[in-house]
This record gives structure tokens, sequence and C-alpha cells, in this order.
């Protein structure tokens, strides 16, 4: 099913019948992706009366309750709310879902103990290309990614001046494979998210960061439409699903 969408100036053309989810999923699993030290999210019948609502129990429904945390369960999208006093609802700041968007692939560098991505790195796989959105792809790039259990392992994150660049570049939303684009342990710094969404000028309440995603190897790099979709939660993150769609050229 082909569409056409107006965007800004241009019509793009995108095939809505073969749609590239990079979202990891939340699940009731011990496997289920995990990082700040929380239990694995649990989905589990309610229990009312004494009784397991469930059809396989004998009930006419299937009446599931879920506990998770977004940051820290799965694929997620947040507003600079999740770092501010004043907490912003990306339901309220996200108003469009449609985006411009470019995937680079990075291997991160060696800098002391961690492994980081930089300006200079971003630079060249950006090069002079505007667009709303980037989304990262880090090398190796395997499906543990999907699993992977990330607390106490100090994993690779943005150096400030990586996130500096994709402000000055008017980059809106930043979608990365992993679970902050800040280190682990950085004494409370946060640099990448404060850099990103400009907390020492006019905040940037329409941007967004994206983390937990997965890039399947078979997505090239390269120029796609994004589509961000959230669960309609009040609140600084929520649960999300970024579909990607070729261009059609």
């Amino acid at each position: 099913m082909l569409a056409t969408i107006q965007y800004n100036t241009k019509k793009i053309k995108i095939d809505l019948s073969q749609p590239l989810d990079i979202s990891i999923p939340i699940t009731g699993k011990s496997t289920n992706v995990n990082a700040w030290y929380l239990e694995p999210p649990k989905i589990a019948p309610e229990v009312i009366d004494g009784e397991s609502v469930s059809v396989a129990n004998g009930a006419v429904v299937n009446f599931n309750t879920i506990t998770f945390n977004p940051h820290s369960h799965g694929t997620h999208t947040e507003t600079v709310g999740h770092i501010t006093e004043k907490v912003y609802s990306i339901n309220k700041q996200l108003k469009q879902f449609f985006f411009l968007a470019e995937v680079v692939t990075v291997a991160p560098e060696k800098l002391g103990d961690d492994y980081v991505i930089s300006k200079k790195q971003l630079q060249f796989a950006i090069g002079n290309k505007k667009r709303d959105a980037i989304i990262i792809r880090t090398l190796p790039n395997t499906k543990e990614k999907k699993s992977r259990q990330y607390s106490n392992t100090n994993p690779t994150y943005l150096l400030e001046d990586a996130a500096t660049y994709l402000k000055i570049k008017e980059v809106k939303h930043l979608l990365i494979d992993l679970p902050s684009v800040d280190k682990e342990q950085d004494g409370g710094a946060l640099l990448a998210h404060n850099a990103f969404w400009n907390t020492k000028g006019k905040l940037r309440l329409d941007a967004t960061i994206t983390e937990f995603i997965y890039v399947s190897n078979k997505i090239e790099d390269g120029s796609y439409m994004l589509n961000l979709q959230i669960a309609p939660f009040e609140n600084d993150a929520t649960p999300s699903k970024p579909i990607l769609y070729k261009i059609i050229e």
C-alpha cells in the first residue's frame, strides 16, 4: 500500500505494507531487557476475591495487570521532563509523529574504561544531511540487545559534544539502541541529556530521546520516514513503538 506524505515542502512516497519495527517489547519474562537495577516487569492475571482472572482459570476474560518501568524495561520515548523539576508529559509535548530520519551505524570508541560515541563520529555518519530524527545503531549489533541485562555493565554512551552537535543540527528526535545516552554512573551529571535538551538555555520541549531500540542488521543505513508511536501516558516517558518506512524514490 503506497502512501504519499507531504513533509515540509516535499512529497515523500512510502510503502505502508512494509513497516520496519525497531522497538523492543515488554514481556513478563526474566529475559526481558533490563537496566537501572530493577526486577523484571510483571504481566500476570489480576486476583479478585481470591480468584485469578484468566480464561485458563475459568474466567470469561483475561485481565492482566502489568507492572513495569518505561526507562528500565523496553523501548521508551522521553521528554525533558525526565530531568527537570517540572515534569513535562511526553503525551502533551509530542504533537507530531512522522519525521524524516537517518539511520547511522557507529562503532563506539574506547575512552579510558568506557566506550563512547563522539561528535566526530556523528559528523562523519550524518554529514551535511538535515534530519528531524537520528537513529543510532551501535556495533557490535546482535540480537542479544533484546534481552541484555545492562545493570552494572557500564554501557556505551554519548559524549556531551555529540549531544550538543545534534542539538546544533536541530535534530528533534534522537533514537539509540542503548539504555541511556549518558554514562551509567556519572554522579548525576547527565551531560548528554542536558546538552540535547538545552537545559542551560531555552528548553527544547518538542525534542525527544528514545532509548532501548533495536535496529536489525537487515535495515540499511540511510534515510527513512519514522513513525514514532507512543502510548498515551501522562508521564515524562512512555513505552513506544518506532516504525521505519523506506522512502521510495
